[in-house]
């Protein structure tokens, strides 16, 4: 099965796509135009959404060009809504994987939903649950921002998976559950243009999907350490980034954070745009940065470029509104990220060009030059119960091994959190699960509950220190099976040791700074790499292991603390072997 796009769209589609049979990452191996040279101005930045750094294609020569090299599948449309059947045909220029756009994956179709703050309700899960066994594997998925993802939908079934998962309110802004909104100006264009209204709407909702990526923490409104409540800004962002039709040319990947200055905070995670709550001298404001995270005390990976100025919460969305609109006058068709923006222009000229935007001032702040969080942050409290700010309440957390779930589990989450929480769940970005606004009383049952569904509740357990990628049963790059060499792994793995497995060199299962990396290089055999402060997975310190001689070296390496770019020992790494290098990621922040 290939990306699941009829071969008549191809003809409206601006960049070159191919399905590469893995996990929706896109390539470009036939001519194409040149790129806009970096650094000059583009105003016209429709063609940078793609995941694939591709530039555009006449129509024409692409339709051409597809149809003879790339086939792809010809569904039926199962779904009796019009509104739908047109969200299932629409094409973005992306091989990102979102909730109406369906990629192919070894292991069957890849259906990401992505939550607003990382929350559903109950009813929401066992849509999701129900859906899953309805019209894929039964497997879903807590994704490194959040969300969650379908994995093995079944050809044919994508449009009733849409559909299933849109009645769930789990789609854009709930435009689709609704009647037809008023005229967009996306929709004014192709009216005037006598294009099908209806195909313009799928697109519009398309791309409301894919900008959809605003990360908050999954206490945020809860936890006692937070300075602010974040829940109701996240969602005033969301609304703005699915509104503004420019934003539709922003990369699916293309994210925000939005830090209150909780404890429970997952703020290792680069962003095209940091936020962060800092305490004035009078009141609250929120610093920001660009391409990083916000530096946190104790982490030497957080910084980035650190703070560039501050503003008030009530200012949040302008500022958002005015450095997107910056980054899409100024990029380069092939720079999709913020960091590829950083590669030409300074960031004090970004806040020059943001400043036409906003009605207040926009410069550099030397004084947040040496700015860090407050407090900082625990990922351990998603594990197990914590108190909250409220008195009496508590939440409550698990993580499902590598993040994996079953109908069945998710149904019985849904139901934990019915009975005695709010109703609702909350995804953390570390592939785990978190019950918010449980009764002191009935903490225990939660606990119990969580562990009897096969979820780990205590740091000390090395399941939730170990993640993988999807491996070779689901992706066709991946040059092993990490999910069960992982498993394999886990019950041997040193006490305090973090490790990442990654099938191949794009770390799509890890975005920030994992202490030592597995790296596939055949079936059940991995080179070990352990952090040395270098971007990528850091320094090679041994080659060719298996999963027992991983285990080995890594509890050999467990108690060395200082960065190395050289080989610890012999016995882990040859002597006659080169120099390490540091192994460079492909796809360091996915």
């Amino acid at each position: 099965m290939s990306l699941w796009l009829p071969p008549q769209l191809y003809a409206a589609s601006p960049p070159a796509l191919r399905a590469t049979g893995s996990t929706g990452k896109a390539a470009t191996d036939f001519d194409l135009p040149a790129r806009r040279p970096a650094g000059e101005t583009v105003r016209a930045s429709q063609h940078r959404a793609g995941c694939t750094d591709a530039a555009a294609t006449p129509a024409p020569r692409l339709a051409r060009a597809t149809a003879r090299r790339y086939p792809v599948s010809v569904l039926k449309q199962a779904s009796s809504s019009p509104v739908v059947h047109h969200a299932a045909l629409a094409l973005r220029p992306s091989a990102c994987p979102g909730l109406l756009r369906i990629v192919a994956a070894r292991d069957g179709g890849l259906c990401r939903i992505k939550l607003p703050g990382g929350a559903l309700s109950a009813a929401q899960a066992r849509a999701i649950a129900d859906a899953s066994v309805q019209h894929a594997a039964g497997t879903i998925e807590v994704t490194n921002r959040a969300n969650l993802q379908v994995r093995g939908v079944r050809g044919g079934h994508e449009a009733a998976l849409i559909e299933a998962l849109i009645e769930a309110e789990l789609g854009p802004s709930g435009a689709l559950t609704s009647a037809r909104p008023g005229p967009t100006p996306t929709m004014a264009t192709a009216e005037a243009s006598h294009v099908d209204t209806s195909a313009a709407y799928a697109s519009t909702a398309l791309a409301a999907d894919d900008v959809r990526n605003v990360m908050i923490s999954p206490a945020a409104g809860r936890d006692p350490f937070a300075l602010f409540d974040t829940a109701p800004l996240c969602n005033e962002l969301l609304a703005l980034l699915q509104s503004e039709p420019r934003f539709a040319a922003l990369s699916p990947k293309f994210a925000l954070l939005l830090d209150g200055g909780e404890k429970l905070a997952r703020v290792d995670h680069p962003h095209d745009v940091w936020l962060a709550a800092t305490q004035g001298p009078d009141d609250v404001r929120f610093v920001f940065g660009l391409a990083g995270c916000p530096p946190d005390a104790g982490s030497p990976h957080a910084n980035h470029g650190g703070a560039l100025s501050a503003v008030l919460p009530s200012q949040v969305c302008a500022l958002i509104g005015a450095v997107l609109h910056t980054f899409l006058d100024l990029a380069a068709t092939d720079a999709t990220r913020m960091r590829h923006l950083l590669a030409t222009h300074a960031a004090d000229a970004l806040l020059h060009h943001a400043q036409r935007y906003v009605d207040f001032p926009l410069s550099r702040d030397a004084s947040l030059a040496g700015w860090q969080r407050a407090t900082r942050a625990d990922a351990s409290l998603r594990l197990g119960a914590s108190d909250q700010r409220q008195p009496g309440t508590w939440h409550a957390g698990g993580q499902p091994p590598l993040g994996r779930l079953d109908a069945a589990t998710l149904h019985g989450l849904a139901t934990l959190a019915h009975l005695h929480g709010d109703g609702t769940l909350r995804m953390t970005p570390w592939q785990s699960v978190l019950l918010p606004d449980i009764a002191t009383h009935a903490v225990a049952a939660v606990i119990n509950g969580l562990t009897e569904l096969g979820l780990a509740t205590d740091p000390a357990q090395a399941i939730t220190r170990v993640m993988a990628c999807a491996g070779s049963t689901g992706c066709a790059r991946s040059l092993a099976d990490t999910k069960a060499d992982a498993l394999r792994l886990a019950p041997r793995l040193p006490a305090d040791v973090d490790v990442h497995l990654s099938g191949c060199p794009r770390s799509c299962a890890a975005a920030h700074c994992v202490p030592f990396t597995l790296l596939a290089v055949a079936p059940g055999t991995y080179d070990l790499y352990r952090r040395n402060g270098q971007p990528g997975f850091g320094a090679c310190v041994a080659h060719r292991l298996t999963i027992d001689e991983a285990s080995d070296a890594l509890t050999r390496l467990a108690h060395i603390d200082a960065p190395i770019d050289i080989p610890v020992d012999t016995h882990i790494h040859d002597a006659a072997e080169p120099r390490p290098r540091t192994k460079p990621m492909s796809n360091p922040d996915a």
